[in-house]
Order: structure tokens, then sequence, then C-alpha cells
């Protein structure tokens, strides 16, 4: 019996994961592996073949940790309430004109969920993660940080796990490199996880295809939004596209247009299947609406305005910014304009390393005015 407690660790057969259960087994913690099967590549129906973390090879890999390493390893099978949940909102976020984020969603609503409930029926005391990101508590309340390699940072797609996960959750890669885990892999004879290679496609569209997985997980969709009109931000009507569902705010490649300038989808209008272009400078807005909180470092923000630096997208750099919660929604003021806010992607609000809160943009918009005085106070 260890006494450091017995520690639930998720293990997608990567490198990060592996090894954190690794650090774990020994640091003295009695550690008991899980591998989560959230999806099923056959029923994708694309072509690409199957990898990532939900495939056959990556079950086995995690599998040969356990068993190199002495300790048990269980498989579970989520794919019912993954598919249900993630994949419905998914799916349903593009049909409402949406651009979601379904890695966060199933990170924090799934994963998380999953593994609390599978530690207390096997007697974990804690769940552990291959994430870089940290976690403490202060003041009575669980704090997720950024992990120390920069490049590597994973906090923002950890906002919306609850202060009860967190208070239960390890992350043992937070303060260490990237370099310095496939150096901890290498020797401890794990070359084969060293050259895997990583995944980053969404889980269940292994081939990156989003719009061919809409037309076969939505029966008649592509008839029913044919033919919607490409306008300019002053309704002038430029084009056909193929439908709102299939653009996303932001991209440019794929319009098959040529307006003469470099041209954006600024906003998609669901109820007349309209898509807005626009310049560069028009995909710019200063504020947004962010809804579904949920809060790490206070309670809640209710009257009091703070800076931060807020970021709209994962690989965004942040951007400096007021927010100010009223009632269950936040308010946030940039003080410069944010290109490509895209409702239905989540915002993470930074203080220096800590990760304020989070929650599901709702709308952009441009305000006239900033809140600076609250900035030199």
């Amino acid at each position: 019996m260890s006494n450091k407690g017995r520690v639930l660790v998720a293990m997608s057969g990567g490198i990060d994961s592996s090894v954190a259960a690794v650090m774990l087994h020994e640091q003295g913690y009695e550690v008991v592996g899980m591998t989560m099967k959230t999806w099923d590549y056959a029923s994708s129906g694309a072509s690409k073949k199957e990898t990532g973390c939900c495939s056959l090879d990556s079950i086995n890999d995690a599998r040969n940790i356990a068993v190199q390493l002495g300790f048990p390893h269980y498989i579970i099978d989520i794919r019912e309430e993954f598919g249900d949940f993630v994949i419905n909102h998914f799916t349903d976020e593009y049909i409402a004109g949406r651009t979601p984020n379904p890695c966060v969603l199933c990170n924090t609503h799934i994963k998380w969920d999953a593994l609390l409930r599978r530690a207390d029926q096997l007697g974990c005391d804690f769940i552990a993660t291959g994430h870089y990101a940290n976690v403490r508590e202060e003041n009575g309340r669980y704090i997720i940080s950024k992990g120390l390699d920069e490049n590597k940072d994973q906090s923002y797609a950890l906002w919306g796990i609850s202060q009860k996960g967190l208070s239960r959750t390890i992350f043992p890669l937070g303060k260490l490199h990237k370099t310095e885990i496939r150096q901890m892999a290498l020797d401890r004879g794990f070359t084969e996880l060293v050259n895997k290679p990583e995944s980053y496609e969404i889980c269940f569209i292994p081939d990156n295809d989003y719009r061919g997985f809409l037309k076969r997980r939505v029966e008649g969709l592509e008839e029913r939004v044919a033919g919607g009109e490409f306008v300019l931000e002053d309704g002038t009507v430029v084009g056909k596209h193929e439908g709102y569902p299939f653009y996303t705010i932001g991209q440019r490649k794929g319009l098959g247009i040529a307006l003469g300038f470099p041209a954006y989808v600024t906003r998609i209008e669901k109820d007349t299947n309209q898509v807005v272009l626009g310049n560069y400078d028009e995909l710019a807005k200063n504020a947004m609406t962010v809804g579904k909180l949920s809060m790490s470092k206070y309670e809640n923000l209710i009257d009091q305005p703070i800076p931060t630096v807020t970021k709209v997208r994962y690989n965004d750099a942040g951007t400096e910014a007021i927010i100010e919660q009223v009632g269950d929604k936040m308010k946030v003021h940039f003080l410069r304009g944010v290109h490509a806010i895209a409702p239905g992607q989540a915002a993470v609000f930074y203080e220096g390393d800590d990760v304020v809160g989070g929650g599901w943009i709702e709308s952009n918009y441009n305000l006239e005015y900033y809140k600076l005085d609250v900035l030199q106070q």
C-alpha cells in the first residue's frame, strides 16, 4: 500500500500520459492505468488509417507500459456518452452557425467525469493526466495555471473542470519541458514512445474533413443549405456558397470566390443562410460576450471588473482585456481589435499564468470606448 495514495492515470498510449504514469509510479503512488475508448473509427466513414488516442495500437501501448511497471490497467468504453454529448454538440453547433471546440468539451465534461466516477469505484484518491498544466489550492479555490513549457501549455483546454474535479487532479508534467519528457522516456528504454507521431486531429474526424462528416451525419443537409449567398458587410451579394454550416469565422481558403482583395468570413447568418465576407480589418472586433462560465481563481467577478489576458482559441497568444461579469455572462472588452472571434469557441481569461476562468463565446461586436480606468487603478 502506497503512503502517497492511489491514483488513476488517464493513459492514451502517447508519450505524455505514459511518462506521467511512470513518474507517479516512481514517486511512490499506487498507480492504476486507464485508457478511454471514446470513438470507433469504423463508424466515422473516413478512409484514413486508425490512429490517435482511441486506436487499438494506442490501447496496447498503454497496457504495455502498465505491464512493464507492474500496475493494473483498464479499458473503459465511453463511446456512447462521448457520442451523445460531444458529437451531437459538434453537429448542433455547426448547424447553429457556430464553430465548436469538441476537444475542450470532451476534456471537461466527458473525460474528467468518467475518470472521477471510475476513481471512486476503484478506491483511487486522485486522478492524473499528461496535460502540460498546473493546479494548486489557494484561498479555498483550486486554480489551474499554465504549464512551464509555453509551447506545450494546455491550460486553455482545462478551464471547464469543476472545483471538485481539480481538488483531486494531479498534472505530473506541469513543471517540465517536452524535451525533458522525451529524455525521461529514452532513459527508461521507451524509445518507441519517443518516435511515435503525435495526433492533433479531432479524434472522430481523422481525415480533418469536417464538412464530409457533417454531410454524413445530417441527412439531407447538403441539399437543405446549398445555394446561400456570400454578402459583403453592406449587404451586397457577391456570389453563392455551399451552405452556411460549411464555413467558419476567419476562414480565407476554400471560399471559391475572387473579390480582388483577400476575403475572410466575418460573420455567419444562419437564419438567412448568408455568409458575410470582409477584409482583414473587418474581421477584428474589440468586445465579446461569453457564457456558460466556469471560474477557477475566483468564485465570481460580479461588480468587480479586472484586467486579464484573454485567449479566444487554443493557439492564440492572448490579448489584454477587461472582463466584467454580468449575471451568468462575462463581458470582455479588448484593448485592441482581435481577429476571428468565433462564437462556439472557448474563451479563457488569464491573470499572469493563472486561469481566472473561461466559457463559450456567444457573440462578438465593436465598442466605441474601453474601460481604461480599470487598468489605470
